[in-house]
């Protein structure tokens, strides 16, 4: 996980800080899958002290993004079977093509020109091959997306699964390179946007998942 360059500012609960600081590093791949941190480290790094460290990994164990290793008290990403990531598979395309469905319907051009700037942002990271940038911008795209479907249940649950997924997309990321990760479906999830065909949407968010979680597994495959 990068560090942070500056303490967290008191303007909002620290607990709450920390806490989204260390999601947003799992979810765009900083904490990477099978390397122990500690609870001093992290707090070092955000200019915390370790109790709120501790408070927001018990939420992040409680939501299976993290592991703690009894032996070491060290925290890691848990390890990615290929029974788990179908199941993560399956769990996605019920819930991400549905918000992308339901967005669709109140999409205006705010939210057009919102995705589209999002989207090229992303596919100047893959032409810079910036892993950093590409998974801020990858997520963004779609919960820029899902946001509008004004689904609380839906949305909430999406973002569990992308905690979970997101350190493997990284991985991912790294061994295929960004040619192969190149070719996405943002550009007919927005074209479908724009006519507000909600199965459209439906279809480019579904099939813009299938082929990233077809690399995942591909990859998982690779290394059993």
């Amino acid at each position: 996980m990068a560090a942070v360059r500056r303490p967290l500012a008191d303007s909002q609960a620290v607990h709450d800080q920390v806490y989204a600081a260390i999601r947003r590093a799992l979810i765009t791949g900083r904490i990477a899958p099978g390397k122990g941190v500690s609870l001093r480290s992290l707090a070092g790094e955000l200019g915390v002290s370790p109790m709120p460290v501790r408070d927001a990994v018990r939420r992040l164990v409680a939501e299976r993004a993290l592991a703690i290793n009894p032996a070491n008290k060290r925290l890691s990403v848990p390890s990615l079977t290929a029974d788990r990531l179908e199941q993560l598979a399956l769990a996605r395309l019920w819930v991400e093509p549905e918000l992308a469905a339901r967005a669709a319907a109140s999409a205006d051009v705010g939210l057009i020109r919102q995705l589209q700037a999002v989207d090229a942002d992303l596919d100047e990271a893959l032409r810079l091959g910036d892993v950093d940038r590409y998974m801020t911008a990858n997520h963004a795209f779609h919960f820029t997306l899902y946001e509008r479907a004004g689904a609380e249940v839906l949305l909430a649950m999406a973002g569990g699964l992308w905690l979970q997924i997101g350190p493997f997309m990284r991985v991912v990321f790294g061994r295929v390179g960004a040619n192969d990760l190149a070719a996405d479906h943002h550009a007919q999830a927005i074209a479908a946007l724009k006519a507000k065909d909600a199965e459209g949407a439906r279809r480019a968010i579904a099939a813009d998942l299938s082929e990233g979680m077809d690399k995942m597994r591909a990859a998982v495959e690779g290394v059993s």
